[in-house]
């Protein structure tokens, strides 16, 4: 019987997690030789949490309640140090409480894990319920983050993560400012499922135009020192180049690529990393549920 973990920040929005708990109770009722066992880190929240019923299929669910709100990112990074210290686990699956990481996709990601238990799995986004907007934003920061750190991340939280990696991503800071971007960095061999990002259980996506701009830059944060070597080699050839393209582009485009490179260096240290280190003193308190 392997032992599936289930990691799910929530700030507030109870209603989805009731609903996201229902609907991975279904999809995990036909799964053979899995038991299932949710984690919620609630981020402070300032509604009370409402009386939960734990569904027949899930084993247990135990809340942590936090002192302070730190933000959904950072949730999910105490969630990963928290759990690296217990070892009843196999696996731990990380997922949004809000629905867009959609429960019917859960059995692919064991099924994943069953078939090769020594690597971790991630949800590759193929399709986006998003604006045609938005997800050409999305796509342009996918080919920068492409440019300026050699790796394509298409791939959010959701995954399924086998418990050395869970222990090898707990010792990392980068974790504190991306978890996909440290993902991709510390673990070098993923299986992945094709993924399709649905739809809030409740209200409009929380993902704005400013949030997607910092979730682009933190991701491209964690590998701040390969983007100052290429932000380098990209100014050198512009300079051996600016009789070519003239002195006004020459000039901007020198500007942008120490202005980008400086912005990248501030958010990957706009976080005290004490506060990562020590962040289990964030937490309040704790509750366990059972049927």
């Amino acid at each position: 019987m392997k032992k599936f973990k289930i990691l799910i920040p929530v700030y507030n929005d109870w209603d989805s997690l009731i609903k996201l708990l229902d609907e991975i109770n279904k999809e995990i009722q036909n799964i053979d030789k899995a038991e299932f066992h949710c984690v919620v880190i609630n981020d402070s929240s300032t509604i009370k949490i409402p009386n939960i019923k734990v569904p027949t299929n899930i084993a247990s669910l135990q809340i942590i309640n936090m002192k302070e709100n730190r933000g959904h990112a950072r949730c999910n990074a105490f969630g990963i140090r928290h759990l690296s210290k217990d070892n009843d686990f196999d696996h731990l699956i990380v997922m949004d409480g809000d629905g867009e990481d959609r429960p019917e996709e859960i059995k692919m990601l064991v099924e994943k894990a069953f078939s090769n238990g020594d690597v971790s799995v991630v949800a590759k986004r193929v399709k986006r319920s998003e604006g045609i907007l938005f997800q050409m934003l999305y796509q342009i920061h996918k080919i920068i983050t492409l440019i300026f750190t050699g790796k394509n991340i298409n791939f959010g939280n959701y995954s399924c993560l086998t418990k050395n990696d869970v222990k090898t991503l707990s010792k990392k800071e980068s974790l504190w400012c991306s978890f996909s971007g440290s993902v991709k960095k510390h673990i070098p061999n993923l299986n992945t499922i094709n993924s399709i990002r649905g739809l809030r259980y409740f209200g409009p996506s929380q993902m704005s135009l400013f949030n997607l701009v910092t979730h682009s830059l933190s991701i491209i944060a964690v590998f701040k020192i390969t983007v100052f070597i290429r932000a380098a080699i990209f100014t050198v050839i512009i300079y051996i180049l600016r009789d070519q393209i003239g002195f006004l582009p020459f000039v901007t485009s020198t500007i942008l690529l120490i202005a980008f490179s400086f912005l990248v260096y501030l958010i990957s240290f706009r976080e005290d990393i004490k506060a990562f280190l020590k962040s289990d003193d964030n937490v309040a308190s704790t509750k366990n549920y059972t049927h």
